[in-house]
């Protein structure tokens, strides 16, 4: 009874969210306001001091246009983590850069995980993909017969489980000073390379979209995930000029949405993803959306500020930490992080939503989430339910679909710990359900007495 309730709230969300304009792209896009940096690490990692409250109203998601509809439409995703994006790292290995979904120690993905997924309420799944070794030598670059075969099954998967929202990706492709092939920093530097790689972007993406070329609007495909130079926006070579590497950057987009309208049939119209520098919000400012025909592109983003309290730290000694307990207003000043808290939370969230969603450009969060935390630790887990929440809650305020990263085993590699369901079997991990469940109830919940502020007000008190 309860997913229903959930199903129908998003359907009834949908329904009232008519309106008649452009349809994602072809529109003049003032760029981002500033956003600074601040000295974060990791995945999506911004951030600026920002004072106040931050717990606002409801100024997002009220528009009557396609990109509020497209929102509404997509709501709430899960990531099929760690699976067909693991490989193999070392570089000593015989199977270096080969893809295999079980390397980071996750079983092999089955369709009734993937059913459950959806019947616990998600709406849209993003279904990372690793190509790197799977991809054969110039000038075909053609890719492994099996390993296609094998991302269609688990796509075949999705749809069947129900999803009607499929987002498909190519994942760890991206060098970070790690010889992948899409080499981003040497490729602002040398042209050869540069346009060797955009052959390459060519040949993969056209049999890609070719292998899919019957596929309803359920499925999109998101060019890139995460581009950078491995300095996630902090190296010096980006510091001392940013848009030489976010320029290539958009040729790249270009190249990839002609590559995909190319080969015609439903690729013509699907909606496809662009990201920005390593898809960090605050670098949209150098992303110039690529020129399409069907005028049906996304922005995508990811969000886990602040880093080092949703993804954690590696230490001196090799070993994962968790440096902070407690994130929020509410939280002990020496538990938490001095940045990112709930205004910059709004921060960000309303630039997307005022920057693209207002011109008519959809917009979705590829990867949210905060590692896990045990129970036991009541403080711990308390705050981690609430940044949960939160963030859900004002995705959903600002019309942007949120896309929970799911790694499914205990974080393998690194210090992720976002483990929910089982891939195999679908069930959750010990004490994960509660955790989906108030990020369910930050997206779906209707009550109008359920506010951003409500949320706020609830936050955890010790």
């Amino acid at each position: 009874m309860k997913r229903l309730l959930i199903l129908a709230a998003a359907l009834m969300l949908a329904i009232s969210c008519d309106g008649k304009g452009g349809n994602g792209s072809g529109t003049e896009v003032p760029p981002p306001p500033e956003v600074n940096p601040g000295g974060d690490n990791g995945n999506g990692g911004n951030g600026d001091d920002n004072g106040g409250g931050g717990n606002g109203g409801n100024s997002g998601g009220q528009l009557s246009n396609d990109a509020t509809r497209r929102s509404m439409q997509m709501c709430l995703g899960w990531n099929l983590g760690n699976q067909l994006d693991a490989y193999e790292e070392d570089p000593n290995d015989k199977d270096y850069l080969v893809p295999s979904e079980t390397v980071w120690g996750n079983p092999k993905v089955m369709q009734q995980a993937i059913t459950k997924v959806r019947e616990a309420g998600f709406t849209t799944i993003r279904i990372p993909v690793t190509w790197l070794a799977k991809i054969g030598p110039a000038p075909e670059y053609k890719i492994d017969a099996r390993w296609m075969a094998r991302v269609t099954e688990v796509v075949g998967y999705a749809r069947t489980a129900g999803f009607e929202n499929i987002i498909l990706d190519t994942h760890h492709d991206e060098d970070h000073d790690d010889n992948h092939w899409q080499d981003l920093k040497n490729a602002s530097k040398n042209k050869e390379l540069n346009e060797q790689i955009k052959k390459e972007i060519t040949a993969v993406w056209t049999q890609i979209a070719n292998n899919f070329k019957d596929a309803g609007d359920w499925l999109m495909f998101e060019g890139f995930n995460e581009l950078n130079d491995g300095g996630w926006g902090h190296s010096a070579e980006f510091k001392a000029n940013p848009r030489k590497q976010c320029d290539i950057i958009n040729e790249w987009l270009q190249v990839f949405v002609d590559a995909v309208r190319a080969t015609g049939g439903n690729n013509a119209t699907r909606w496809l993803a662009c990201s920005p520098y390593c898809a960090n919000p605050i670098f949209a400012k150098y992303m110039v959306l690529p020129e399409d025909p069907a005028g049906k592109l996304m922005v995508a983003v990811h969000y886990y500020d602040p880093s080092d309290y949703t993804l954690g730290t590696e230490g001196p000694d090799g070993k994962d930490y968790l440096p902070y307990t407690d994130w929020g207003h509410t939280g002990s000043p020496d538990r938490k992080h001095k940045k990112y808290d709930e205004d910059y939370v709004q921060e960000i969230f309303s630039m997307l939503h005022d920057t693209y969603i207002a011109n008519n450009i959809p917009v979705y969060i590829g990867e949210i989430g905060c590692s896990r935390r045990a129970k036991s630790d009541t403080r711990a887990w308390a705050f981690s339910l609430y940044y949960m929440e939160y963030v859900a809650k004002a995705a959903r305020t600002y019309c942007l679909p949120a896309v929970l990263w799911d790694c499914g085993g205990k974080g393998v590699p690194g210090p992720e710990h976002h483990y929910y369901f089982r891939h195999d079997t679908g069930e959750y991990y010990p004490d994960a359900k509660e955790a989906i469940d108030v990020l369910l109830k930050g997206w779906f919940n209707d009550d109008p007495d359920y506010t951003l502020q409500s949320v706020y007000d609830s936050a955890p008190r010790f």
